[in-house]
């Protein structure tokens, strides 16, 4: 009995499993076990064609592959090319040694070809954990299993490529990705948006800190124009960020193939038909829904109020927490949702209730019923709420030109520079992670300051929540203004955004 590491994944992580293959004598059977899926089980098929179709014989006998450990639940085609190559060390083909520091995935095809497959990321990960000095991926693959440093990776096309550079008649180069340095052209800027000063700032902010921001306003003042151009504005990814967007990408299945590590934050764009599952994730096995699959970039919710409640109350815990947890009888996995919301919506039925321009036909009941579609708990959980009101038409005339994205997000890089020295001993990134506790040490308050929060928390009203919220707002406002402390002004910006804590205000 031979036995060769693969891995599987869960969650965003991979264990190692240990691919065994016995041979005996006895009628022809090729048996797998330990707990493996319909797609591992029909696997037999494609490894016996892909063996024959290499030039090898295919074993005689009863033939039974255990995939320990037996209580991790194994899916996907990634067990072809490490079960193939076992049952190959099993008949002599391959020298033992020759596949102790190694780990091994794939999916074969009939004629021995090896196909790309999810997960490669994590796998390198753990394959670096392991201490394992080689790491076999398919070709595709081999870009972001390379972004693990201290690891060879092999891209292989086939099993005889393989076999061949294991017995050492044919011994591959390690592969090596050349980093690649651009920027991606934003086709919606700024610069081409006239007007919204105001709304533009309140971005600014969010996109510094992190914080989740809710654009209402009537329809065609510019929404969806100002949400799309956000990423424009956000800084590229560190390292740390990379791996973590780019192994959710990976297991999801999103990830471009021959693709390394991600550089732009993730958009993701749901429709307003979107299930809940969709949203947050899940299903028989879970998989990252569209809040993991914008972790450390935006969440963007148009036409808020048009999503069914019962989904949008399924953000309200990865809001919190940074992360979300699907429980399943098969096991819990947790994935991370470390998201920047932004939301827009009208502010009644017709949308012109705050239009100077336009007259709202809509019932004081319809917009009542209208707003309350959004629950409390959910819109406190917004740091910035800002009005964006209709484009006024001298400023769509005008010849001066807006502020590019260029510019904006030099000063988001500077703020999130300045952030993450701060924030580094507790391993956050951003002013919206900094926990409650903290808050005294990394946003302190003047007497002014607080003299001036303690009037608004009793003329506003202000939730525990919300008050945490204003803090990290106005932390972020100071960083913008390369201000150590925290002055009055900025506290008054913070709460200019809180508005009176809720959206009910146009009633």
């Amino acid at each position: 009995m031979f036995h060769i590491t693969s891995s599987a994944t869960i969650g965003i992580s991979s264990v190692p499993v240990t691919v065994e293959t016995d041979i005996s004598l006895g009628l022809k059977s090729f048996c797998v076990v330990g707990l493996p899926d319909a797609c591992v089980k029909e696997s037999r098929d494609r490894i016996r064609a892909a063996i024959k179709n290499s030039g090898f014989k295919f074993p005689r006998g009863k033939i039974t592959v255990n995939l320990a450990p037996a209580d991790v639940r194994k899916q996907g085609p990634m067990y072809d090319l490490p079960i193939a190559l076992s049952m190959l060390v099993a008949m002599g083909e391959i020298p033992r040694s020759a596949i102790e520091k190694a780990v091994f995935i794939g999916e074969l095809a009939l004629d021995g070809a090896v196909r790309p497959v999810q997960g490669a990321l994590v796998t390198a990960i753990m394959a670096k954990e392991l201490e394992k000095c080689e790491l076999f991926v398919p070709t595709l693959n081999a870009a972001e299993a390379s972004a693990i440093h201290g690891l060879n990776v092999y891209a292989v096309g086939s099993l005889r490529e393989v076999v061949d550079h294991l017995i050492g008649i044919d011994v591959k180069e390690k592969f090596c990705c050349e980093k690649k340095v651009w920027r991606v052209h934003h086709a919606d800027d700024f610069s081409g948006i006239k007007g919204q000063e105001a709304v533009k700032r309140g971005l600014t902010i969010a996109a510094s800190g992190g914080h989740n921001i809710l654009l209402k306003g009537p329809p065609g003042a510019g929404k969806t124009l100002l949400a799309k151009s956000l990423p424009s504005i956000l800084p590229s990814l560190t390292y740390e960020e990379a791996v973590e967007v780019t192994a959710i990408a990976s297991i999801a299945g999103a990830l471009c193939h021959q693709q390394g590590l991600m550089d732009e934050r993730p958009f993701r764009a749901p429709h307003h038909s979107s299930s809940a599952v969709s949203l947050v994730g899940g299903g028989a096995w879970p998989k990252p829904g569209e809040v993991s699959l914008a972790h450390r970039g935006v969440l963007f919710l148009d036409e808020l109020p048009e999503f069914s409640r019962y989904v949008l109350e399924h953000l309200r815990q990865p809001i919190e927490d940074g992360s979300v947890t699907i429980s399943r009888a098969v096991g819990s996995v947790q994935f991370p949702a470390r998201f920047l919301l932004v939301a827009a919506m009208n502010p009644c039925p017709c949308g012109h209730l705050t239009n100077p321009y336009r007259h709202c036909t809509c019932s004081h009941e319809a917009v009542m019923r209208y707003q309350k579609k959004i629950s409390g708990p959910l819109l406190d959980r917004f740091d910035i709420v800002i009005e964006v009101p209709a484009v006024e038409h001298d400023k769509l005339l005008s010849l001066e030109k807006p502020e590019s994205s260029e510019r904006i997000r030099s000063k988001v890089e500077r703020s999130r520079a300045t952030q993450r020295e701060r924030l580094k001993d507790m391993g956050l990134f951003t002013n919206n992670e900094i926990h409650s506790a903290e808050l005294d040490v990394c946003a302190p308050l003047t007497p002014e300051t607080r003299s001036l929060l303690e009037t608004a928390l009793r003329t506003n009203h202000l939730s525990a929540r919300g008050y945490t919220r204003v803090r990290k707002v106005a932390r972020t406002i100071a960083d913008l203004a390369q201000s150590e402390t925290i002055e009055a002004e900025h506290m008054a910006e913070a709460l200019q955004y809180r508005g009176q804590d809720n959206i009910q205000s146009y009633g």
